[in-house]
């Protein structure tokens, strides 16, 4: 059965008939447990990763044993094009926050797309850009906001529309992995989510959350 069966991203969908049959015929899906590493740090660009279910985090770290997590991937983003496009090693390791299912699109095939598709060019353009303007606010973020503000970033990251494209306002997360991602301790972060679950912009439930308002949440953080 193909990964697309029941998983269809726009960028998919928009694709020529002809591209979206070669796409079917040579992505490959692969189950990770929670904790395992899905790329490392310094291999080869082999594939593009999407998230069909689950969550992931790219994350760096030192010789030191310094780790930092980038940012989180949940279901229905991709990432990893830019090193594809440079072709270069890949500069981060993912792993598996959860268990998760990956799809792995092959380089030979990205590259197929980018000479083929404008369509899949467009999407390109778009995914970096906002990738781009997903970086620079979260440096903004980190230097300039609290705890509260952290978190609440992290949790708008997780619902960027271009990015991550979903219909739900809900997302399987705990609380100690949205620490991880926003870098705030876990009762740091315990303490951000009851005060936004308070002013009724998320609402929490076990191993989840929802998001009640969006646009009170970023006004929560950008007006910091």
């Amino acid at each position: 059965m193909s990964v697309f069966t029941n998983y269809k991203p726009k960028w998919f969908r928009d694709l020529a008939p002809e591209h979206q049959e070669r796409v079917e015929n040579e992505i490959k899906v692969f189950n990770y447990k929670a904790g395992a590493m899905i790329e490392q740090k310094g291999n080869g660009p082999l594939s593009w990763i999407g998230v069909v279910n689950g969550l992931i985090k790219v994350s760096v770290g030192n010789a030191d044993g310094r780790i930092t997590s980038l940012i989180g991937i949940p279901a229905g983003g991709w990432i990893g094009e830019g090193s594809l496009l440079k072709n270069e090693i890949r500069r981060y390791d993912v792993f598996a926050l959860r268990d998760s299912v990956i799809a792995k699109m092959p380089q030979s095939t990205f590259e197929w797309l980018l000479d083929n598709s404008i369509v899949f060019n467009r999407f390109l353009l778009v995914q970096l850009n906002e990738r781009l303007g997903q970086f620079v606010g979260r440096t903004e973020n980190d230097r300039l906001l609290d705890a509260d503000g952290r978190v609440a970033s992290c949790l708008s990251e997780l619902f960027n529309p271009q990015l991550y494209p979903n219909d739900e306002y809900r997302l399987n997360i705990t609380q100690e992995e949205i620490g991880y991602l926003a870098r705030v301790s876990r009762q740091r972060t315990n303490q951000a989510l009851k005060r936004l679950a308070e002013l009724k912009i998320i609402e929490l439930e076990y191993g989840a959350v929802c998001i009640l308002d969006l646009e009170a949440l970023h006004a929560f953080y950008q007006n910091q």
